[in-house]
């Protein structure tokens, strides 16, 4: 499987920008959802809430972020290359971390966070309430929405209107989107057709687009749209945090986040050549999945821990750090090994299926 060149297929500032969504999400966590309508912590920061609450918004940075990062990485692909590529970008760290979450909560046995060994085994899926099991971590959900994407995207790919009729594709995503969102609401639309986060999906592409290809009015035109839908969908937020914590968001103030997220994206495209690529850069982005996955449900139980002992303060933020460590020890040690493993053997056998039927190879592929 041909690979470019490291200096080609890297951008150090994706990877700082994974982080700070990373980072929003445990913040959300930790200093506002913990405490509040759940209560998986004992005491919470009410003067970090109103500013954390907003930490919910990195999942739809990550989704912006993807979208970009899915579009490079398919455009010289196969969709069988394709495909392996995001297995092994996800599953390995998914079980591993996942692996992890299920041991301590078993080991700690509190009834605030029940982890039977059924609910571990359908987890292993990575879709375990199809199988009536709850996710091992609530942060699983989103994982569920990215496979999802990489299907739509393995399909396109298949099709070959990927690569043909791109643009058209998002067209036809982004009204179904505004139409299920704003007039139909349908839960199967909204899951099958990503019809509350496709629009920052779509965003994403189409900032990649722009920048491999130029720009063009109907590809301006498309992320426009795309900002503007996305805008409106997250009412869905303020929907949700009214029920699920009683708190009233402000439509002026998700829009002005939503307007930096989409200008931070399209910030770290053009400052590409201001950051170096280096180690720092590399495990920076390398341990925001893991991190990710094992941070929440944890993080609670290690910040109840520590709170008698050190306050509250401390045990939040020194939890941010220990995470931190151990999402990069996990994937300096484990994934990242273990994605090398896979993606040779895999690779391997994608081109003997390959010269077996004579297929062409789709030429060079983007690193992850």
């Amino acid at each position: 499987m041909n690979t470019r060149s490291a200096e080609q297929n890297y951008i150090a500032t994706l990877d700082l920008l994974r982080l700070a969504a990373a980072l929003a999400v445990v913040f959300f966590h930790y200093f506002f959802r913990g405490a509040a309508a759940e209560g998986y912590l004992a005491q919470g920061y009410p003067l970090a809430a109103p500013f954390a609450l907003y930490g919910y918004l990195g999942v739809n940075l990550f989704f912006l972020i993807s979208g970009f990062v899915i579009a490079w990485s398919a455009e010289n692909r196969s969709w069988d290359q394709f495909a392996i590529a995001r297995f092994v970008r996800l599953y390995p760290g998914f079980l591993f971390c996942m692996t992890i979450t299920f041991a301590v909560l078993t080991l700690a046995g509190t009834p605030l966070l029940p982890a039977p060994f059924s609910q571990y085994v359908a987890n292993l899926s990575m879709f375990a309430p199809v199988f009536g099991q709850p996710f091992m971590d609530g942060v699983y959900w989103s994982i569920v929405l990215e496979l999802v994407f990489y299907g739509w995207i393995t399909l396109a790919l298949f099709t070959g209107l990927f690569q043909k009729r791109k643009l058209e594709l998002i067209f036809i995503w982004l009204a179904i989107s505004a139409l299920n969102e704003f007039f139909i609401g349908s839960g199967g639309a909204r899951l099958l057709f990503l019809t509350e986060f496709g629009p920052f999906f779509a965003a994403g592409v189409l900032v990649h687009h722009i920048h491999s290809h130029g720009r063009s009015v109907p590809a301006l035109l498309l992320l426009a749209a795309a900002f503007l839908i996305s805008c409106g969908t997250l009412s869905v937020t303020q929907r949700w945090m009214l029920g699920h914590y009683g708190i009233a968001v402000s439509s002026a103030n998700l829009v002005l986040a939503n307007a930096v997220m989409h200008a931070a994206l399209i910030g770290a495209v053009l400052l590409r050549h201001r950051v170096r690529a280096s180690a720092l850069t590399l495990a920076l982005g390398g341990l925001t999945y893991p991190l990710y996955l094992l941070h929440q449900e944890i993080g609670y139980l290690a910040i109840n821990a520590a709170t008698p002992l050190v306050g509250k303060w401390i045990a939040a933020l020194g939890c941010v750090v220990l995470m931190l460590f151990i999402s990069w020890a996990i994937w300096r040690t484990c994934e990242r090994p273990v994605q090398r493993l896979l993606r040779f053997w895999l690779g391997r056998v994608v081109d003997a299926g390959r010269t077996r039927f004579h297929r062409p190879s789709a030429g060079a592929q983007p690193a992850e």
